[in-house]
């Protein structure tokens, strides 16, 4: 059985190609959130091979587990830096385990929040985009109706879809999210085939 997000995407005229021979997407949650942003850091400006490669050394240093907060927060920067990541994002790393250890970034208490919440509490993390923010809502809390306005891909294939005009950018942007507003409320399931659609 489909799920639902199939024929109510359909309805748009424009997506129906990109649902053609389109393999069903499914969400998945990933309960230790400071890891997902952990890793969300490392993979900042990288390939997705090369950042798994630096996701295994930062484990590495851990044992191959994914560490606690307290254990980051512990590490020096200097051994961070060693297997190749950046001050910057050793900083960044930091920070969310500072976050973590101050406030907490349990699973259970962010399930009730609302998205909007979840990004302002987040972004509030020195490092934490509202791209990281989005991407934690989509792939660590499996929320359905997340649309990703700032990415890359995402922006060139609307321009793509619907022949936009990104020109004026303040213009463009309203533009991908007044036609992706019909999409809700699965805009997550849209991004993800946005995102693997090759006919371009």
């Amino acid at each position: 059985m489909s799920h639902p997000y199939i024929s109510h995407l359909s309805k748009d005229s424009a997506f129906q190609k990109i649902l053609e021979n389109a393999e069903h997407r499914e969400l998945k949650t990933n309960t230790n959130l400071a890891q997902f942003l952990y890793t969300s850091i490392i993979n900042q400006q990288l390939s997705a091979k090369v950042g798994d490669v630096f996701l295994k050394r930062f484990l590495d240093i851990y044992g191959g587990l994914e560490p606690n907060s307290s254990q980051i927060l512990e590490t020096p920067d200097e051994i961070l830096q060693a297997i190749g990541l950046s001050k910057p994002k050793v900083s960044y790393i930091k920070n969310v385990a500072q976050f973590d250890a101050d406030f907490g970034l349990e699973y259970n208490k962010f399930i009730e929040m609302t998205d909007q919440e979840i990004i302002d509490l987040v972004t509030s993390i020195k490092g934490i985009g509202k791209w990281s923010a989005q991407n934690l809502l989509m792939f660590a809390l499996g929320r359905e109706d997340v649309f990703s306005a700032d990415d890359l891909i995402i922006r060139n294939k609307m321009a793509i879809l619907f022949n936009l005009d990104k020109t004026d950018k303040k213009k463009f942007n309203e533009d991908i999210i007044r036609l992706s507003k019909p999409w809700s409320p699965y805009r997550t399931f849209a991004c993800l085939h946005l995102w693997r659609w090759k006919d371009f």
